[in-house]
């Protein structure tokens, strides 16, 4: 496991996500710009990149990480390993389940695209919100327990409705690892990134990531544009997120784990009679 910061001395952390976000902007300036500050096309100047290129979230973002000392809940590595991917793909769709002292960051490495938030705490939601109101987030009703991830598993394997063969989410009540309560726009869009670091799973009551493992699998199989979906998951150190992962998201599409973060590019099924893993 890599070394954790010390969140009692923030500022290494803090200085870190600054100049991720920095980087970020220059990239993009960099892009729009066409790399240079005077390009020639068709015999005339380019608009050099400025400013007004910079989203008023990315702004934010620094001004937040240069004076807080609440920290995000990944490590410098684990972050990295993420918004490599993001500065890549980016403007892209990037679903995040969990609202946190990370959030701002996430949506200012997707500029322009399109982040969504979700979180089981409405009241988190709120407070989270009055301070960066340029997030979007839903809350989610989880239907599950940590405590019955071993049973949820027997479930799945009984029944017919949460099988590979079916792999639906929406409206889906008889499987009860399958998100069903979602708002549309989670359903209708298809996620370029999909980061799993909630809900809670520390102690047997919280609902555990059970049905957020197993629901982002069904929403990268079923896939329809080039491509694959990068799913990121936090916390593999503990028992069920593991356990969760080898079930749904498979060791085969595991590409790199650092830290307590693993990254999967899972592709579309191609044939949806076979299983999950």
């Amino acid at each position: 496991m890599q070394k954790r910061f010390k969140p009692e001395n923030p500022w290494f952390l803090g200085m870190a996500m600054v100049g991720l976000i920095s980087g970020a902007l220059i990239i993009a300036s960099f892009l729009r710009g066409n790399g240079s500050p005077t390009v020639f096309c068709n015999g005339g100047p380019r608009r050099p990149a400025t400013a007004g290129d910079v989203t008023e979230l990315q702004l934010e973002a620094i001004l937040h990480y240069a004076t807080s000392k609440v920290t995000p809940q990944q490590n410098i590595h684990e972050i990295r390993l993420s918004y490599d991917v993001l500065r890549s793909l980016s403007p892209c769709t990037f679903l995040v389940f969990g609202l946190g002292h990370d959030s701002l960051m996430w949506a200012s490495f997707n500029p322009r695209g399109t982040t969504l938030f979700l979180e089981e705490d409405p009241k988190w939601v709120q407070t989270v919100l009055k301070d960066a109101p340029g997030l979007r987030a839903n809350t989610v009703n989880y239907r599950t327990k940590l405590s019955d991830a071993d049973d949820l598993l027997s479930h799945y394997r009984k029944e017919p409705d949460c099988s590979s063969t079916k792999s639906f989410i929406r409206g889906n009540s008889n499987c009860q690892l399958a998100l069903n309560m979602l708002q549309d726009e989670v359903y209708d869009k298809e996620w370029d990134i999909i980061m799993i670091d909630a809900p809670r799973g520390y102690f047997p009551d919280a609902p555990g990531r059970m049905a957020a493992i197993y629901s982002a699998a069904v929403m990268a199989r079923n896939r329809k544009s080039p491509g694959v979906t990068h799913v990121y998951l936090h916390d593999v150190d503990r028992k069920v997120e593991k356990m969760y992962a080898e079930a749904f998201l498979c060791k085969k599409n595991l590409v790199k784990a650092v830290g307590r973060l693993w990254h999967f590019k899972i592709p579309p099924a191609s044939n949806m009679d076979t299983e999950f893993c």
